[in-house]
Protein backbone atom coordinates (compact mmCIF):
# COMPACT_ATOMS: atom_id res chain seq x y z
CA UNK A 1 0.00 0.00 0.00
CA UNK A 2 -3.04 2.43 0.87
CA UNK A 3 -3.73 13.32 1.09
CA UNK A 4 -1.18 15.59 0.95
CA UNK A 5 -2.14 19.29 -0.67
CA UNK A 6 0.81 19.69 -3.13
CA UNK A 7 1.89 23.19 -4.16
CA UNK A 8 -0.49 23.18 -7.55
CA UNK A 9 -3.36 22.54 -5.20
CA UNK A 10 -3.75 18.06 -6.19
CA UNK A 11 -4.09 15.62 -3.42
CA UNK A 12 -2.46 12.73 -4.23
CA UNK A 13 -2.05 9.21 -2.09
CA UNK A 14 0.15 6.28 -2.40
CA UNK A 15 2.88 8.25 -3.81
CA UNK A 16 5.74 6.62 -5.72
CA UNK A 17 9.10 6.20 -3.97
CA UNK A 18 11.92 8.46 -4.19
CA UNK A 19 13.53 9.71 -7.60
CA UNK A 20 16.62 7.99 -6.08
CA UNK A 21 15.76 4.70 -6.69
CA UNK A 22 14.05 5.19 -10.12
CA UNK A 23 15.37 2.54 -12.70
CA UNK A 24 15.85 1.97 -16.88
CA UNK A 25 12.52 3.19 -18.71
CA UNK A 26 10.84 -0.03 -20.81
CA UNK A 27 8.95 0.70 -23.55
CA UNK A 28 6.83 -1.94 -23.17
CA UNK A 29 5.00 -4.70 -21.02
CA UNK A 30 6.66 -8.48 -20.80
CA UNK A 31 4.57 -11.36 -20.21
CA UNK A 32 5.55 -14.26 -18.92
CA UNK A 33 4.77 -17.45 -20.45
CA UNK A 34 1.91 -18.25 -17.87
CA UNK A 35 0.45 -14.99 -18.79
CA UNK A 36 1.39 -12.97 -16.00
CA UNK A 37 2.52 -9.36 -16.18
CA UNK A 38 5.90 -9.71 -15.23
CA UNK A 39 8.51 -7.27 -13.92
CA UNK A 40 12.05 -6.78 -15.71
CA UNK A 41 14.37 -7.13 -12.74
CA UNK A 42 14.64 -8.55 -9.18
CA UNK A 43 16.21 -6.02 -7.86
CA UNK A 44 14.28 -3.82 -4.85
CA UNK A 45 14.27 0.23 -4.38
CA UNK A 46 14.05 -1.08 -0.46
CA UNK A 47 17.04 -3.88 -0.57
CA UNK A 48 19.31 -0.98 0.90
CA UNK A 49 17.84 -1.82 4.25
CA UNK A 50 18.97 -4.92 4.29
CA UNK A 51 22.70 -3.84 4.53
CA UNK A 52 21.84 -1.46 7.69
CA UNK A 53 20.59 -3.85 9.98
CA UNK A 54 21.57 -3.11 13.59
CA UNK A 55 22.77 0.41 12.45
CA UNK A 56 22.25 2.77 16.47
CA UNK A 57 22.46 6.93 17.40
CA UNK A 58 25.86 7.57 17.06
CA UNK A 59 26.96 5.80 14.22
CA UNK A 60 28.38 7.21 10.95
CA UNK A 61 27.60 4.63 8.01
CA UNK A 62 26.67 4.66 4.66
CA UNK A 63 23.02 4.50 3.93
CA UNK A 64 22.02 6.22 6.49
CA UNK A 65 20.90 8.92 4.41
CA UNK A 66 18.70 7.56 2.27
CA UNK A 67 17.12 5.90 5.53
CA UNK A 68 16.63 9.11 6.40
CA UNK A 69 14.75 10.16 3.08
CA UNK A 70 12.85 6.38 3.30
CA UNK A 71 11.49 7.76 6.64
CA UNK A 72 11.46 11.35 5.39
CA UNK A 73 9.46 10.53 2.16
CA UNK A 74 6.65 8.32 4.76
CA UNK A 75 6.10 10.75 7.37
CA UNK A 76 8.67 10.22 9.96
CA UNK A 77 10.74 12.76 9.27
CA UNK A 78 10.56 16.65 8.29
CA UNK A 79 13.46 17.94 6.85
CA UNK A 80 11.88 21.00 5.32
CA UNK A 81 10.20 22.37 8.15
CA UNK A 82 12.22 21.08 11.37
CA UNK A 83 15.25 23.01 12.01
CA UNK A 84 16.53 20.31 14.43
CA UNK A 85 16.67 17.68 11.76
CA UNK A 86 20.34 17.63 10.09
CA UNK A 87 20.91 17.37 6.84
CA UNK A 88 19.45 14.24 5.17
CA UNK A 89 22.73 13.98 2.96
CA UNK A 90 24.80 13.25 6.06
CA UNK A 91 24.96 9.40 6.64
CA UNK A 92 25.18 9.81 10.40
CA UNK A 93 22.25 8.52 12.46
CA UNK A 94 21.25 11.71 14.77
CA UNK A 95 18.89 11.81 17.53
CA UNK A 96 15.99 12.94 15.35
CA UNK A 97 16.43 9.47 13.26
CA UNK A 98 16.32 7.38 16.02
CA UNK A 99 13.10 9.58 17.13
CA UNK A 100 11.73 8.73 13.55
CA UNK A 101 12.52 4.85 13.86
CA UNK A 102 10.93 4.95 16.98
CA UNK A 103 7.71 6.61 15.80
CA UNK A 104 7.47 4.25 13.03
CA UNK A 105 7.80 1.20 14.77
CA UNK A 106 5.47 2.14 17.20
CA UNK A 107 2.83 2.95 13.92
CA UNK A 108 3.50 -0.82 13.01
CA UNK A 109 3.18 -2.25 16.20
CA UNK A 110 6.60 -3.48 16.69
CA UNK A 111 8.95 -2.66 19.99
CA UNK A 112 10.05 1.17 19.83
CA UNK A 113 13.87 0.23 20.24
CA UNK A 114 15.18 3.31 17.88
CA UNK A 115 17.46 0.97 16.35
CA UNK A 116 17.36 -0.43 13.06
CA UNK A 117 16.62 -3.94 13.95
CA UNK A 118 15.67 -7.09 12.32
CA UNK A 119 11.61 -6.80 12.68
CA UNK A 120 12.07 -2.86 11.96
CA UNK A 121 13.85 -3.48 8.52
CA UNK A 122 11.60 -6.88 7.74
CA UNK A 123 8.57 -4.02 7.77
CA UNK A 124 10.44 -1.50 5.87
CA UNK A 125 11.34 -3.84 2.67
CA UNK A 126 7.63 -4.92 2.45
CA UNK A 127 6.20 -3.41 -0.94
CA UNK A 128 3.59 -1.45 -0.16
CA UNK A 129 1.91 2.27 -1.26
CA UNK A 130 3.82 5.07 -1.47
CA UNK A 131 1.80 7.31 0.06
CA UNK A 132 3.00 8.50 3.78
CA UNK A 133 1.70 6.81 6.55
CA UNK A 134 2.18 10.58 8.77
CA UNK A 135 0.17 13.57 8.66
CA UNK A 136 -3.45 12.04 8.64
CA UNK A 137 -6.47 12.61 10.76
CA UNK A 138 -6.89 9.67 12.60
CA UNK A 139 -10.54 8.72 13.32
CA UNK A 140 -10.71 5.68 16.10
CA UNK A 141 -14.03 4.38 16.97
CA UNK A 142 -13.95 2.42 19.95
CA UNK A 143 -16.97 0.02 21.93
CA UNK A 144 -16.80 -2.57 24.26
CA UNK A 145 -15.47 -5.09 21.83
CA UNK A 146 -14.26 -3.62 18.95
CA UNK A 147 -11.36 -1.05 17.74
CA UNK A 148 -10.95 0.34 14.19
CA UNK A 149 -8.29 2.31 13.43
CA UNK A 150 -9.50 3.56 10.09
CA UNK A 151 -8.11 6.98 9.18
CA UNK A 152 -9.14 9.97 6.54
CA UNK A 153 -7.18 11.51 3.92
CA UNK A 154 -6.10 14.76 4.98
CA UNK A 155 -8.98 17.21 4.34
CA UNK A 156 -10.38 14.70 4.45
CA UNK A 157 -11.57 15.06 0.23
CA UNK A 158 -14.47 14.31 -0.35
CA UNK A 159 -16.75 13.54 -3.80
CA UNK A 160 -19.39 16.11 -3.94
CA UNK A 161 -22.64 15.22 -2.20
CA UNK A 162 -24.14 14.91 -5.30
CA UNK A 163 -21.72 12.67 -6.89
CA UNK A 164 -22.21 9.23 -5.83
CA UNK A 165 -22.42 6.83 -9.05
CA UNK A 166 -18.61 7.15 -10.32
CA UNK A 167 -17.62 5.82 -13.68
CA UNK A 168 -13.83 4.64 -14.39
CA UNK A 169 -11.89 3.26 -17.15
CA UNK A 170 -8.97 1.59 -18.18
CA UNK A 171 -6.01 3.02 -20.31
CA UNK A 172 -5.31 1.74 -23.79
CA UNK A 173 -2.48 -0.55 -22.85
CA UNK A 174 -4.64 -1.99 -19.90
CA UNK A 175 -4.50 -6.06 -20.15
CA UNK A 176 -7.86 -7.13 -20.78
CA UNK A 177 -7.39 -9.98 -18.26
CA UNK A 178 -7.13 -8.25 -15.70
CA UNK A 179 -10.40 -5.57 -16.14
CA UNK A 180 -12.85 -8.25 -14.45
CA UNK A 181 -10.72 -7.99 -10.91
CA UNK A 182 -10.79 -4.50 -11.29
CA UNK A 183 -14.43 -4.32 -11.78
CA UNK A 184 -15.18 -6.91 -8.98
CA UNK A 185 -13.33 -4.25 -6.36
CA UNK A 186 -15.25 -1.81 -7.64
CA UNK A 187 -18.28 -3.64 -6.68
CA UNK A 188 -17.07 -4.62 -3.70
CA UNK A 189 -16.91 -1.12 -2.51
CA UNK A 190 -20.18 0.01 -3.73
CA UNK A 191 -21.85 -2.84 -1.15
CA UNK A 192 -19.47 -1.77 1.19
CA UNK A 193 -20.15 1.90 1.44
CA UNK A 194 -23.89 1.98 0.68
CA UNK A 195 -22.97 5.14 -0.91
CA UNK A 196 -21.54 4.80 -4.12
CA UNK A 197 -21.96 2.88 -7.51
CA UNK A 198 -19.97 2.03 -10.38
CA UNK A 199 -19.78 1.12 -13.58
CA UNK A 200 -17.43 1.24 -17.06
CA UNK A 201 -17.25 4.65 -18.75
CA UNK A 202 -17.91 4.76 -22.71
CA UNK A 203 -14.55 6.56 -23.00
CA UNK A 204 -11.44 7.02 -20.85
CA UNK A 205 -11.77 10.87 -21.32
CA UNK A 206 -15.48 11.21 -19.82
CA UNK A 207 -14.65 8.72 -17.03
CA UNK A 208 -14.63 9.84 -13.32
CA UNK A 209 -11.88 7.32 -12.61
CA UNK A 210 -8.90 6.44 -15.13
CA UNK A 211 -6.37 3.20 -14.66
CA UNK A 212 -3.71 2.44 -16.29
CA UNK A 213 -0.26 0.13 -16.33
CA UNK A 214 2.48 3.06 -15.99
CA UNK A 215 6.22 2.55 -15.23
CA UNK A 216 9.01 4.50 -13.66
CA UNK A 217 8.57 8.26 -14.79
CA UNK A 218 5.28 8.39 -16.28
CA UNK A 219 3.55 12.26 -16.14
CA UNK A 220 1.93 12.73 -13.01
CA UNK A 221 5.36 14.04 -11.11
CA UNK A 222 5.51 10.56 -8.85
CA UNK A 223 7.50 8.12 -10.76
CA UNK A 224 7.50 4.40 -9.94
CA UNK A 225 10.53 2.80 -8.55
CA UNK A 226 10.71 -0.50 -10.12
CA UNK A 227 10.07 -3.79 -8.71
CA UNK A 228 9.65 -4.76 -5.35
CA UNK A 229 8.69 -1.13 -3.49
CA UNK A 230 5.64 1.05 -4.38
CA UNK A 231 3.03 -1.15 -6.09
CA UNK A 232 0.64 1.20 -7.23
CA UNK A 233 -0.99 5.08 -6.17
CA UNK A 234 -3.83 6.65 -6.31
CA UNK A 235 -4.88 9.91 -6.20
CA UNK A 236 -7.75 11.67 -3.56
CA UNK A 237 -11.20 12.56 -4.45
CA UNK A 238 -11.58 14.18 -7.19
CA UNK A 239 -9.12 13.45 -9.56
CA UNK A 240 -9.75 9.80 -10.33
CA UNK A 241 -6.18 8.75 -11.76
CA UNK A 242 -4.92 5.26 -10.50
CA UNK A 243 -1.52 3.71 -11.69
CA UNK A 244 -0.37 0.49 -11.18
CA UNK A 245 3.20 -0.04 -11.42
CA UNK A 246 3.63 -1.99 -14.59
CA UNK A 247 7.70 -3.25 -13.72
CA UNK A 248 6.03 -5.51 -10.61
CA UNK A 249 4.65 -8.78 -11.41
CA UNK A 250 0.70 -8.98 -11.75
CA UNK A 251 -1.62 -11.72 -11.79
CA UNK A 252 -5.39 -12.59 -10.58
CA UNK A 253 -5.18 -14.66 -7.19
CA UNK A 254 -2.98 -15.86 -4.62
CA UNK A 255 0.56 -17.00 -7.37
CA UNK A 256 4.09 -16.73 -5.24
CA UNK A 257 6.00 -14.29 -5.87
CA UNK A 258 3.36 -11.83 -7.70
CA UNK A 259 0.63 -9.41 -6.68
CA UNK A 260 -2.99 -9.75 -6.69
CA UNK A 261 -4.54 -7.17 -9.12
CA UNK A 262 -7.78 -7.58 -7.19
CA UNK A 263 -6.12 -6.71 -3.95
CA UNK A 264 -4.71 -3.88 -4.87
CA UNK A 265 -7.55 -2.34 -6.43
CA UNK A 266 -9.33 -2.44 -3.48
CA UNK A 267 -6.77 -0.67 -1.49
CA UNK A 268 -6.48 2.03 -4.00
CA UNK A 269 -10.27 2.59 -4.17
CA UNK A 270 -9.97 3.39 -0.71
CA UNK A 271 -7.80 6.20 -1.05
CA UNK A 272 -9.60 6.97 -4.30
CA UNK A 273 -12.65 7.48 -2.52
CA UNK A 274 -10.95 9.25 1.16
CA UNK A 275 -9.48 6.83 3.13
CA UNK A 276 -5.81 7.11 4.39
CA UNK A 277 -4.34 3.38 5.35
CA UNK A 278 -5.56 1.72 8.49
CA UNK A 279 -2.96 0.57 11.47
CA UNK A 280 -5.00 -2.79 11.47
CA UNK A 281 -2.63 -5.00 9.48
CA UNK A 282 -5.71 -7.30 8.68
CA UNK A 283 -7.11 -4.09 6.73
CA UNK A 284 -7.19 -3.75 3.08
CA UNK A 285 -6.23 0.14 3.82
CA UNK A 286 -2.77 -1.36 5.75
CA UNK A 287 0.02 0.15 3.63
CA UNK A 288 2.01 -3.15 2.99
CA UNK A 289 1.47 -6.01 0.70
CA UNK A 290 2.72 -9.74 0.68
CA UNK A 291 3.72 -11.09 -2.71
CA UNK A 292 1.51 -14.12 -2.99
CA UNK A 293 -1.15 -13.02 -0.90
CA UNK A 294 -5.37 -12.05 -1.09
CA UNK A 295 -6.73 -9.62 1.38
CA UNK A 296 -10.53 -8.09 0.81
CA UNK A 297 -12.39 -5.38 2.68
CA UNK A 298 -12.38 -5.95 6.40
CA UNK A 299 -14.74 -4.42 9.01
CA UNK A 300 -12.31 -1.51 9.70
CA UNK A 301 -12.56 -0.70 5.89
CA UNK A 302 -16.54 -0.69 5.59
CA UNK A 303 -16.64 1.60 8.72
CA UNK A 304 -14.13 4.17 7.49
CA UNK A 305 -15.88 4.63 4.23
CA UNK A 306 -19.46 4.68 5.51
CA UNK A 307 -18.24 7.34 8.50
CA UNK A 308 -16.49 9.30 6.45
CA UNK A 309 -19.54 9.86 3.97
CA UNK A 310 -22.03 9.77 6.24
CA UNK A 311 -22.71 13.54 6.63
Amino acid sequence: MFEHSLSNGISFSCIAFLFLFVLPVFSHFQYQPNGLLDNSTNHSPFGFLKHMQGCHKGEKLKGIRDLKLYLSHFGYLNYQSNRKVANPKEDYFDKELEEAIKSYQAYYHLNATGTLDAPTVSMMVMPRCGYPDKETHQHSHKTLHTVSHYQFLQGPPKWPQGKRHLTYAFGSRFPTRFMPPVARAFSKWATASRYFRFSQARTNQSADIKISFERESHGDGYPFDGPGGVLAHAFAPTDGRFHYDADESWVIGAVPNTFDVESVALHEIGHLLGLDHSQFPNAIMWSTFYSGETKGLTSDDILGVRALYRN
